[in-house]
């Protein structure tokens, strides 16, 4: 298996990385096999969090590999901010793990643990701050519990731009699939390139949009395999998706330009609902920032809410993931704050035949303006 540099670190990873949530859905012999086979097929790349199941994954990884463990690269993850707590967490996963120490430790979700009467980037003050997560961080790396540090977000990357710019982290975390590249595109436009720039490795997470890409995974593989990242980290939960994977990784092809504006352009997820920001509805005769609208909704639920319901089974995975990264109250603080909303909107039409998608620009705004704009009505 293609093996990629990881940052500055001195390590490489597999290209491809074993996840280890969905290791809860399952029964302890069935990880054990999943990761040994992962093993086996050359991979190096282990991942899992405290808050997994209350420590059941890590438990699982611990209980399945023990005698492996110079074989591969492990990591996992803390939902802590302050040093006593950081310290008491890591304590316990290694402990679950059956380690003496992790290879990365991520302080994971920043800007998730909002700080009352606080904002998303008071979160980060709390990790960086004396008595924060880093100074216990920093405390574990000299007694040989960790080697190396990162950080993770879902989704709206702001607070993640910010956290690397402002320590320097060995690793960064990011959702990217072809699907949320435009809800959150300043992750492959911004974040990615800085930790490019800054030789931090990068780990992809949500390579199948939580699933949603399910079935266009070979597309959805092949594209995040193509982007400039160390490791590319999806979950596994049965024999026959493990090797499935493996067959993507290893029969990897880049993409050509033109096969990526493909998947922007035909991507049945994308549809004609998803806006690609190319911004050619603009100029708006009545000043809207109709490709700002659209990304602000892309915050607010990924743009899966389009008010048609079709497949049962499509609709219903679109309603469980839709606010899946909490970014309601990020996109209702960007409306609020706009001086021209989706109400201004005349219906005059002028845009809709300049997007090159066919969306309904005009019913998308009305949506908008349901979602966002207080009405009582869809």
């Amino acid at each position: 298996m293609e093996k990629r540099k990881f940052g500055n670190t001195g390590l490489k990873t597999s290209i491809m990385g074993m996840g280890g949530f969905h290791l809860l859905e399952i029964h302890l012999e069935d990880a054990a096999y999943l990761l040994n086979r992962y093993l086996d097929a050359g991979g190096n790349y282990i991942e899992t969090a405290e808050s997994y199941g209350d420590g059941q994954s890590e438990e699982k990884i611990g209980r399945s590999v023990p005698g492996r463990r110079e074989e591969y690269i492990l990591v996992t993850k803390t939902t802590s901010r302050d040093k006593k707590s950081y310290l008491k967490s890591l304590d316990g996963s290694l402990k679950r793990l059956r380690t003496d120490h992790v290879d990365l430790h991520i302080i994971h979700g920043i800007g998730a643990l909002i700080p009352e009467k606080g904002t998303r980037f008071d979160d980060l003050k709390r990790i960086l701050e004396s008595g924060g997560a880093l100074e216990g961080a920093e405390e574990a790396r000299e007694k040989g519990k960790i080697r190396f540090l990162g950080v993770s977000m879902h989704g709206q990357p702001d607070v993640l731009i910010e956290a690397i710019d402002r320590y320097p982290f060995d690793a960064v975390m990011a959702t990217i699939n072809y699907y949320d590249r435009f809800n959150f595109p300043r992750i492959e436009e911004v974040l990615v390139p800085s930790a490019l720039k800054k030789e931090m490795a990068i780990i992809l997470m949500k390579p199948v949009a939580d699933g949603y890409l399910w079935r266009s995974a070979e597309t959805a593989f092949r594209y995040a395999i193509d982007r400039p990242v160390s490791v590319v980290v999806t979950g596994v939960n049965n024999r026959d998706m493990l090797e499935q994977d493996i067959k993507y990784f290893n029969g990897f092809r880049p993409l050509s330009g033109q096969e990526k504006e493909d998947i922007y352009r035909d991507a049945p997820e994308l549809g004609d609902y998803v806006c690609r920001q190319c911004l050619k509805c603009l100029p708006c005769p009545e000043g809207i920032d109709i490709p700002g609208l659209f990304m602000i909704e892309g915050c607010f639920d990924r743009q899966m809410d389009d008010g048609k319901v079709g497949n049962a089974s499509d609709y219903a995975l679109r309603e469980r993931l839709k606010f899946w990264y909490g970014g309601e109250d990020i996109a209702r603080e960007a409306y609020d704050s706009l001086d021209t909303k989706a109400e201004r909107c005349s219906g005059c039409g002028e845009c809709i035949p300049r997007c090159p998608y066919n969306i309904d620009i005009i019913q998308k705004l009305k949506n908008i303006d349901y979602k966002l704009g207080n009405r009582e009505v869809f």
